[in-house]
């Protein structure tokens, strides 16, 4: 079964890697779909996302990496996807996912979503507050992979 995670990953945190872990053991493929998200004015052109996202995954077999636009049950539908698989930090989130997964339903009825609750280590992370972390010259070597510390590192170079 073909299962996807999409998101912006700007850039891919060890919350991130957490969730696409734990659905690669749960589905025979993952594909980790990046989107565009240019209403989202990302730190990160597309194809360093593409870069860093590829090379934080790169010790696992069953995933693959595509970048995307548009609405993402389109493009689960383009790639055979049956589940989409979404992360939670926190109760917070919960509101947002369920409009969200109650909309993708309505619009792909054979589409499910499936919710992975984070960690506690990692469910305080968003990509928002690592950039900011980062832009402010902070230790963020326990929040992201070393590739994606030296990418914010260069990013925002003083």
């Amino acid at each position: 079964m073909i299962a996807i995670y999409p998101g912006t990953f700007d850039p891919i945190t060890n919350g991130h890697f957490e969730i696409i872990r734990r659905a690669s053991t749960l589905f025979g493929d993952l594909v980790v779909a990046v989107a565009e998200s240019p209403e989202k004015n990302p730190l990160f052109p597309i194809d360093q996302r593409l870069e860093m996202v590829n090379e934080v995954l790169n010790s696992f077999n069953n995933i693959e990496v595509k970048e995307y636009r548009g609405l993402t049950i389109d493009f689960a539908k383009s790639v055979d996807a049956r589940v989409i698989v979404r992360g939670l930090r926190s109760p917070a989130d919960g509101q947002y996912e369920f409009e969200l997964a109650s909309m993708n339903k309505r619009l792909a009825d054979d589409i499910e979503t499936v919710f992975l609750s984070s960690g506690d280590q990692n469910a305080f992370i968003s990509s928002s507050l690592i950039r900011q972390i980062a832009q402010e010259g902070g230790d963020i070597s326990n929040f992201v992979h070393p590739t994606v510390q030296s990418a914010l590192s260069e990013a925002y170079k003083k």
